[in-house]
């Protein structure tokens, strides 16, 4: 296997984990400023962090799927 075709890969898993990693915890902290700000509001707040890392945890799945696209072809 090439070194490039390796390299492709660890790139894809990588770079796709990290962006959605520093995305999950940037939500985190400011969903839970918000809650802390806004008590009230903490039933919709948690509606829509959990909308908003589940299309994070998508980025991350997505990426697997390109790195072993990459890797098994």
């Amino acid at each position: 296997m090439a070194f490039i075709q390796l390299l492709a890969v660890a790139l894809a898993i990588g770079l796709g984990a990290i962006g959605a990693g520093l995305a999950m915890g940037l939500a985190n902290g400011k969903a839970y400023e918000a809650m802390g700000r806004n008590p009230e509001a903490m039933e919709a707040l948690r509606t829509n962090f959990m909308m908003g890392l589940a299309f994070a945890e998508t980025i991350i799945v997505f990426s697997l799927v390109i790195s072993l696209m990459i890797l098994l072809h």
